[in-house]
């Protein structure tokens, strides 16, 4: 049958504009990432023993570090807490490359915008954080230090929390937020006169030199630290503050951390691309589709 003049060349019914290289390729890609998230949970559960038994329970149950009935302000070390990052971080991650994956393999426009929209709001506040982190270095670094002392106030609630502080003094070799009198904010740690614990002016063991050969930690090496100078106290435990030493790592470890700020970005520009591409060559399909079903039986077609 003659092709009426002017009309667009036809194509074979066997013919597609989606490409199998981008779309199996974004399926891959979101599978990888998916089954990373879905790996964070048996993380979570490394951090918190026993968090299966949470499940059955309503899902904000999942994101509470301590039992419902602990008082509100037990709650506050959330942010800080490994489990919690994990779970959240982990939960984000599965729904989101879900919708990549499903919607690459099925072609689903609505869950492949979803998917690059979300990815691009991900991306956006991650570069806004790391702009504002370095345009107001000051106020971020205040809220640094308030995020520690809160977790300081915080050391004895929670065991999550207890063992990230040790680890982070013991790494960074330091004792506090900016010194080592900053742990008179814990209620167990505190240097009043009527504060009957057995820690009263102590320090975290974490703060204690390393003893070489040691086979048995001494965890009471803290004791009384509060009440010393700092030259005396310095010749047991770490005197200098967590913020100070963070700084100094982070302004000695810009490149690494640089390497690890593009690792993240790449994948997320590479899946925003190849979303939108399967987008547009799925809706070009649909218009393929459409003026075929249209001129199927025009006689000129």
């Amino acid at each position: 049958m003659a092709r009426r003049p002017g009309a667009p060349a036809a194509y074979g019914e066997e013919f597609t504009f989606v490409s199998p290289l981008v779309k199996y390729l974004l399926f891959f890609f979101n599978m990888l990432f998916w089954r990373f998230g879905a790996c964070l949970w048996p993380g979570a559960r490394s951090w918190r023993p026993g968090i299966e038994s949470h499940v059955g329970l309503p899902a904000w149950s999942l994101l509470l570090p301590l039992p419902v009935s602990l008082p509100l302000s037990a709650l506050a070390c959330v942010a800080v807490d490994p489990a919690i990052l994990l779970i959240v971080v982990g939960i984000l991650m599965f729904l989101l490359t879900f919708c990549g994956c499903i919607g690459s393999l099925r072609e689903n426009i609505c869950l492949l915008q979803t998917f690059s929209l979300c990815l691009t709001i991900v991306f956006l506040l991650q570069l806004a954080a790391g702009i504002l982190g370095f345009v107001f270095s000051d106020k971020a670094r205040g809220k640094v230090s308030e995020i520690i002392n809160n977790a300081i106030v915080h050391y004895r609630d929670d065991l999550d929390l207890q063992n990230l502080i040790d680890f982070g003094q013991k790494k960074f070799s330091c004792c506090g937020g900016i010194s080592y009198k900053d742990w008179s904010l814990n209620m167990y740690f505190n240097c009043s006169e009527d504060n009957p614990s057995r820690e009263r002016c102590s320090v975290p063991y974490s703060c204690c030199l390393p003893t070489p050969n040691q086979a048995v930690i001494n965890t009471m090496c803290g004791q009384g630290m509060q009440a010393l100078d700092y030259l005396e106290a310095s010749k047991v435990i770490y005197t200098n503050g967590c913020i100070d030493k963070l700084v100094n790592w982070i302004h000695s470890n810009l490149f690494f951390l640089g390497g690890i700020a593009l690792g993240l970005a790449i994948p997320q520009l590479v899946g925003i691309l190849l979303s939108q591409i399967l987008v547009n060559q799925i809706k070009d399909q649909i218009k393929l589709q459409l003026y075929n079903q249209q001129h199927r039986a025009d006689p000129w077609y």
